[in-house]
């Protein structure tokens, strides 16, 4: 059966997320120690990095509990300071190189595009309105929205609000757990993105491409 549907990921699929999150962290210690917070910034870097492990991304609270860590008080101005550094860093955000044209592309051959990703709603479409490409999308589905983490149950709810059968669609991510394995089970074709911190991850995908960008390719052979 004819590939309709194409799905995307966000991060590191669509943009380079893991860059983004080291720098953006990182122009938040410099603003903390601007603002008059000791320490060494490495060394506060590696603690952020144990707390956002611990807590997981999308927990809001990450600067406060370093604070709180360093035993400081009054951390209201130093966790601002982080927080302004960070949201400033989102203006450096832009897609991988040729996204936006293949995106244009994909749509003019007449394939439906969706998002598929893991997350919190109000984050991953910004990410997509600060890329410019929010509109390329028929519609975006997120973890958080959806009502599970990204798996068979998440890709079984896509294809029911689509009315597709699994192998007419294509799922694109650079993650194999939450990405190629649950939607490669339920028949959907598969292709891993070797960008981002899984580059090098071994994948059971269909195909690998070294970058979406070159998507197009593998919907020829398909």
């Amino acid at each position: 059966m004819t590939v309709k549907y194409v799905l995307f990921d966000v991060d590191d699929t669509l943009f380079p997320s893991t860059e983004f999150a080291k720098l953006a962290r990182k122009n938040a210690i410099k603003a903390m120690l601007g603002m008059g917070m000791k320490g060494n910034p490495d060394q506060l870097y590696k603690k952020l990095l144990l707390i956002i492990r611990r807590e997981g991304s999308n927990y809001e609270g990450h600067f406060d509990l370093l604070c709180k860590s360093l035993k400081i008080k009054k951390s209201a101005m130093y966790v601002a300071a982080a927080i302004a550094a960070y949201h400033n860093t989102k203006l450096s955000i832009k897609p991988y190189p040729g996204v936006r044209a293949m995106l244009i592309s994909l749509r003019k051959k007449g394939y439906k595009l969706f998002v598929a990703t893991n997350g919190t709603t109000i984050k991953q479409w910004d990410k997509l309105i600060r890329m410019k490409i929010a509109l390329y999308f028929d519609d975006v589905f997120v973890s958080q929205e959806v009502g599970r983490m990204k798996g068979k149950g998440l890709f079984r709810k896509v294809l029911r609000e689509l009315g597709a059968e699994p192998d007419e669609c294509l799922m694109a991510g650079d993650r194999e757990d939450a990405d190629i394995m649950p939607a490669r089970a339920l028949g959907m074709h598969t292709v891993k993105v070797m960008q981002g911190k899984m580059a090098r991850a071994s994948t059971a995908a269909d195909f690998k491409i070294s970058t979406i960008s070159k998507l197009p390719s593998v919907l020829k052979r398909l």
